[in-house]
């Protein structure tokens, strides 16, 4: 019997059972089948699938030598960590391939900066093989001067509309909806600055970064509220430190933040989680104190550690002190410490960018015309 007359839920679960990294191949193999592999009914059994594939392993986006990957890591206790490619974004189309300089993940999408270029974006869902090219307005600016953040606003129907954040300094911030297709460009006053290096971290739809106030001093995050459409107030740290310390927010699970801080004096790592999160308040509560000692050369790169609550693990990325390879430091309680070494890269100014990763059906929708530009205050 040919597999296109079995029962459909058959078919659902015999194609589920393939490889994530095969999913691409698959949709090209077959008209039915691409219909089939968009369908809610096959994305719900494949997250079950993929929920019990996160028991055991760690999904997380890795960028190396400006390529981005999914990739998932395997830690047994008592056994090395290893890695499992699962997808890689290579091309925008037959002719095109990208490099990618910098990742900013939410509700499983990635906004991915193109390499030499900030004329357009690329925004990829790894799970569904999905991409939607964005433009911007023609700059000659860098894209490292630029920060960028990607949310959405939620009604009360429970419908998400994704939003991309695009800023420089403190006089404007642009932002892109993805349902109009247009960007508008807002007004902008703050009193906090934002470390040049602090990526930002999504959670909930909203976006946090590291800030400090006019003093030098790292004592909160600030908060860009995609419903609201603008900056909210600022919420306390569990600490205070100078500028100079290396301080760097995740996400844990899109469900709470977790920061990390490091001494440079005696290089002791801390790391916090949240407990509550409110527009004026945070409440933290310490998640894992590691004493680096004969690690203290550790050179941790901002915005990549991200941290497994169950297993009671933080896993911090790392370039070695002679740029041969990327490694990743994993630490738990009671001195657990194991080491992944994620290959040498063949650019070695390219620092490793990683996050955790959590599957999506949300659908890239594609835009129907061309964009267009708008300049609105924000009040």
């Amino acid at each position: 019997m040919m597999l296109s007359n079995l029962p459909r839920a058959l078919v659902e679960e015999t194609l589920s059972r393939v490889p994530l990294k095969s999913m691409r191949a698959m949709r090209l193999t077959c008209k039915e089948w691409n219909t089939l592999l968009k369908s809610q009914s096959f994305t719900r059994t494949r997250i079950g699938k993929v929920a019990a594939e996160e028991a055991r392993e760690l999904w997380m986006i890795v960028m190396m030598d400006y390529n981005v990957y999914l990739t998932s890591v395997v830690v047994v206790n008592g056994e090395d960590p290893r890695t499992k490619p699962l997808g890689k974004l290579a091309f925008l189309n037959k002719e095109e391939q990208v490099k990618i300089s910098q990742v900013f993940h939410c509700d499983g999408l990635l906004l991915c900066i193109l390499k030499g270029d900030t004329s357009k974006l690329v925004v990829w869902n790894p799970y569904l093989c999905q991409t939607r090219l964005i433009k911007t307005r023609k700059s000659d600016e860098q894209e490292y001067n630029y920060k960028y953040a990607i949310g959405y606003e939620e009604n009360n129907k429970n419908h998400r509309s994704y939003k991309i954040l695009r800023f420089r300094d403190h006089l404007f911030y642009d932002l892109y909806d993805f349902d109009s297709n247009s960007w508008k460009i807002h007004d902008l006053t703050a009193s906090w600055i934002i470390a040049f290096c602090d990526r930002g971290v999504s959670l909930k739809g909203n976006t946090y970064w590291c800030a400090t106030d006019g003093f030098g001093i790292i004592s909160y995050t600030v908060c860009f509220d995609f419903t609201r459409m603008g900056f909210g107030g600022v919420q306390d740290l569990p600490f205070r430190v100078p500028y100079k310390q290396l301080v760097t927010l995740s996400c844990v699970r899109d469900e709470k933040l977790s920061v990390l801080v490091q001494s440079m004096e005696t290089f002791v790592i801390d790391i916090w989680i949240t407990d509550k999160i409110e527009e004026q308040k945070v409440s933290w509560s310490k998640f894992l104190t590691v004493d680096m000692g004969p690690l203290a050369d550790l050179r941790i790169s901002h915005g990549r550690f991200f941290i497994d609550e169950e297993k009671k693990l933080a896993m911090v990325f790392n370039k070695d002190s002679d740029e041969r390879s990327d490694t990743v430091k994993i630490f738990g309680e009671d001195g657990y410490f194991r080491e992944l070494d994620l290959g040498e890269p063949s650019d070695k100014k390219c620092w490793p960018l990683v996050c955790s990763y959590v599957p999506s059906l949300v659908q890239i929708k594609l835009p129907e015309g061309g964009g267009k530009r708008k300049r609105e205050s924000d009040d």
